[in-house]
């Protein structure tokens, strides 16, 4: 499964596409440059106009990349809620250190961990998996025997740090995929996740938050970072090749 969803990632980014410095972000793009200089456009948006919403269409395509992230042993241990609804924003921005986006975004994405491994959840994916494509394989069930035999037994803590970092792979996807989209985007763990847990119900679902991701459109004028240098360590010394 790990195998398989990096492979169709790596086909749509083999299919993005070249712009210009200022992309015209309202439309798809069609040149093999297109992701760099989306990423090279995004950042991580102060100040978002609450009178846009992100269309229906674009919030789908972020949600289904960071559905169809990779994830350890495909277990996909995480969920994503979409929250649109003004009070419960409302309730979110004072545990969020009062970040206007939380309120001012066209769509609040929120992405919650299993707050453990169980051998019901184990099951449950590959029985899934099973179904989805229509038989069963001797080495997929033995590497299901070694999850059971390994993952239940170790502590809740340990089990939802590891389902935690799958999620972030799921927000990188959604970042990427809102920036190919021309929507803003802002990652936040600034938040209390108890107080979130409790907002949304999370913890009656075994699951617990890891991190928010408002959706929208910049106010470039009320935005004090829009104008500055994207700042990243340069190539020769972020990369090391061996």
């Amino acid at each position: 499964p790990l195998h398989s969803s990096i492979s169709r990632a790596l086909r749509s980014i083999e299919s993005c596409s070249l712009m210009s410095t200022q992309p015209d972000t309202t439309q798809p793009s069609s040149d093999a440059h297109s992701l760099i200089e989306r990423l090279n456009w995004r950042y991580a948006t102060k100040k978002m106009d609450p009178s846009r919403k992100v269309p229906a269409d674009k919030v789908e395509r972020i949600v289904e990349a960071a559905r169809l992230a990779p994830t350890s042993s495909g277990l996909q241990p995480f969920e994503l809620f979409v929250v649109t609804d003004p009070e419960v924003r409302a309730r979110i921005r004072p545990i969020a250190w009062n970040q206007g986006q939380i309120v001012d975004c066209s769509h609040l994405l929120v992405f919650a961990a299993w707050d453990n491994y169980t051998a019901e959840r184990i099951n449950a994916m590959f029985d899934y998996t099973n179904e989805v494509r229509g038989f069963k394989n001797e080495g997929w069930e033995n590497y299901r025997q070694q999850l059971l035999n390994s993952y239940p037994q170790r502590s809740a803590e340990v089990n939802f740090e590891h389902a935690a970092r799958q999620a972030y792979i799921g927000l990188a996807a959604a970042l990427v995929a809102a920036a190919y989209e021309g929507v803003d985007s802002t990652p936040m763990e600034g938040f209390d996740p108890k107080a979130l847990d409790e907002i949304l119900g999370l913890g009656e679902r075994h699951l617990r938050s890891v991190a928010v991701l408002p959706l929208g459109y910049r106010v470039a004028e009320q935005d004090w970072l829009v104008d500055l240098p994207k700042v990243r360590r340069p190539r020769e010394r972020f990369v090391t090749e061996v």
